[in-house]
């Protein structure tokens, strides 16, 4: 048996119709002459609706039909794509969402939008070019179809696509049972039948062929104009060959592209298993540096090969653009627009960055926010903005670029920037900071992250809790990223998101600190220098040294981590950074590199802010991952500290 659920595979496939869907409307609000959009949302409702009723849901299919019979005058150009029509078809098409997932609905929500639907289509204006009632005469057709074999087992159900053709005229439909067998050869679960339809109708053939569009592939469709005679009938004997060539194209084009659907959770199975694999490895590797055996030095150096070609190709199965990320927002911005009476642009960059599934999926919510804040507190109204000098519509700028082991996001706006009088107000007033207390331009942006700080001078819908910002903060560094922010009054804000690329396994470096074991992840380290023992002595009072005529603090981990042992003879700063801010790393020793598999901590370590997680070593004991934006932060306030106190 199976274990494939033909209802979640078709949840599934809704759910990429639905965003198809989506984003063709959203197209169209800015195109709305477009046949190719036209074209492309009845394709994808026509098709919600064929595949819904296939697989029994109803409810969705009769909801869809109507927006599907929307969408067919605008595309006979009966009516225009309105805005409003757009409008009320993409609050339709969450309708459409809930049903296809199964969620409840309120009573009489379905009726309400179906008759602001209705009153958009009638509202419409009719084009010059079709202002005249269609006069169209009626014709026949004589369509004989068959399904697979397999056509039932698989969800189909012919008495839809029967129902659609009776929809369209005059219907007279005669099944064909020439290939039915005998009883004792009859495969109960196989489809035998063809039908044989005669339709009288003033649809054209495109209209027919609709009917069958979503198995199109698998189906025999021959469809004869039988009105006048068999010149006409010629000509669309040539016209379905052409047809059936281009659908044969179209689907060598598909398979070109094959893909295979998996389950995330089974990604999931395998990359903890290749994780796992990556630690037995290390293990391997101990034990064969401390034997003399060159056959299992050998085969652990490829064995360590193959880990490592697995856990890449692994990561890269993982990855998925960001596009499927920014692309969601293209709605929340046409939200945005209506809830606040902006004008908005949204302008994205970079959606070919790759980054980890799991990264994508958790960084939704917290882009949600910072886009919102952005629209409700950076942005300023159309007539603000004309008075400032500025183009009436705002922009909000969504861009991605991958910077080592990281993917850099930012999301920038040109509007009014942050009010720092307001902010720091605002924090005395909260008993953030003492009043008159010396704050950096940037520690005093960072209080906006700050748990129930908000400068809204009124609750919305979008803002003005305090809730968000906070939220935004922990769930980025609960990614191992971090979060930065500036701001020129007048000019706009930039947040700025950096975020690992996977969560899964990272290269580190391997270093002792006392008698215990830490890793700093590879792709932050810049560099390694020795601290003499002079140096040492030098810096005591104040923790700086210089590098290329630059000064760089430095943490002494020995006392961060109250080891209580003497430093090493020669001891080694490790020089990591965050984008542009730098601290150095004391160690006692650098042990070498090592594949780390990132374990969580427990919930009672999680808020030790020096450490992002844990790793086992091939010897089995556990050594700490450096929170490096943690320690970062804390090198720079200590400096600025030391400064206030020379």
């Amino acid at each position: 048996m199976s274990g494939v659920d033909p209802i979640e595979t078709f949840r599934q496939e809704a759910q990429e119709l639905l965003e198809q869907v989506e984003q063709g409307l959203l197209d169209l609000a800015h195109r709305p002459g477009d046949r190719d959009l036209i074209d492309a949302v009845f394709r994808g409702l026509h098709t919600l609706k064929g595949s819904g009723a296939m697989f029994g849901f109803d409810a969705l299919a009769a909801f869809t039909h109507h927006c599907e019979t929307a969408f067919d005058r605008v595309r006979k150009g009966e009516v225009p794509a309105s805005p409003r029509l757009v409008a009320c078809v993409l609050a339709a098409q969450d309708h459409m969402r809930a049903l296809a997932e199964g969620r409840s609905v309120a009573a009489g929500a379905g009726e309400a939008l179906l008759a602001d639907l209705q009153a958009a289509v009638d509202g419409g204006e009719t084009p010059a070019a079709t202002a005249e009632p269609s006069t169209a005469a009626a014709r026949t057709w004589k369509i004989r179809f068959s399904l697979p074999a397999d056509a039932l087992v698989n969800g189909a159900r012919p008495l839809p696509l029967l129902d659609e053709l009776r929809d369209l005229g005059e219907c007279r439909v005669r099944a064909i049972v020439d290939d039915v067998p005998s009883l004792e050869d009859l495969v109960p679960t196989a489809c035998h039948l063809a039908w044989e339809v005669v339709l009288t109708t003033t649809h054209g053939r495109d209209a027919i062929d609709d009917v069958f569009i979503f198995v199109i592939d698998e189906m025999t469709l021959e469809v004869e104009d039988v009105t006048a005679g068999p010149t006409s009938a010629a000509v669309e004997a040539v016209a379905e060959v052409a047809s059936a060539e281009a659908a044969v194209q179209e689907s060598r084009a598909a398979k070109s592209g094959e893909t295979v659907r998996v389950p995330a959770e089974r990604l999931d199975e395998m990359m903890d298993r290749v994780g796992e694999l990556v630690i037995a490895q290390s293990r391997l590797k101990q034990l064969a540096s401390s034997s003399l055996d060159t056959a299992l030095r050998a085969v652990a150096e490829e064995i360590e090969r193959l880990t490592s070609e697995m856990r890449d190709t692994m990561m890269v199965v993982r990855m998925v653009p960001i596009a499927q990320l920014f692309t969601r927002f293209r709605r929340l911005i046409h939200d945005l627009q209506h809830d606040t009476g902006k004008r908005i642009d949204l302008v994205t960059e970079g959606e070919t960055t790759e980054l980890d599934k799991t990264v994508i999926e958790r960084l939704a919510d917290p882009l949600i926010h910072l886009i919102r804040n952005a629209a409700d507190h950076g942005l300023e109204t159309p007539e603000q903005r004309a008075a400032a000098g500025k183009p009436e519509a705002g922009v909000i700028r969504l861009a991605a670029r991958q910077a080592g082991a990281e993917v850099v996001i930012t999301i920038t706006d040109d509007g009014r920037g942050v009010d720092r009088a307001r902010v720091r107000a605002k924090a005395e007033e909260n008993g953030l900071i003492t009043p008159g207390q010396t704050l950096t331009d940037s520690e005093l942006l960072h209080l906006i992250f700050a748990p129930g700080f908000s400068t809204a001078a009124a609750i919305t819908n979008l803002s003005g809790r305090g809730v968000g910002m906070d939220v935004v903060k922990k769930t980025i560094e609960g990614l191992r990223g971090s979060i930065d922010i500036t701001s020129n009054p007048g000019e706009g804000s930039v947040v700025l998101l950096r975020i690992p690329l996977t969560l899964a396994i990272i290269d580190g470096l391997l270093v002792r600190v006392g008698s215990g074991r830490y890793v700093i992840p590879l792709a932050s380290v810049e560099e390694c220098v020795e601290l003499s023992v002079a140096q040492d002595l030098r810096s005591t009072g104040r923790s700086l040294i210089t590098l290329r005529d630059e000064l760089v603090p430095f943490i002494r981990l020995r006392e961060q981590f109250k080891t209580g042992s003497s430093p090493d003879a020669h001891q080694k700063i490790v020089v990591v950074s965050t984008g542009q801010d730098r601290v150095g790393l004391v160690v006692d020793q650098i042990l070498g590199d090592h594949q780390t598999v990132i374990k969580p901590l427990s919930s009672f370590h999680a808020d030790v802010g020096a450490f992002s997680g844990a790793t086992i070593l091939g010897d089995g004991g556990v050594a700490l991952i450096l929170d490096i934006a943690a320690l970062v932060h804390l090198g720079q306030r200590q400096d600025a500290q030391m400064r206030v106190a020379g």
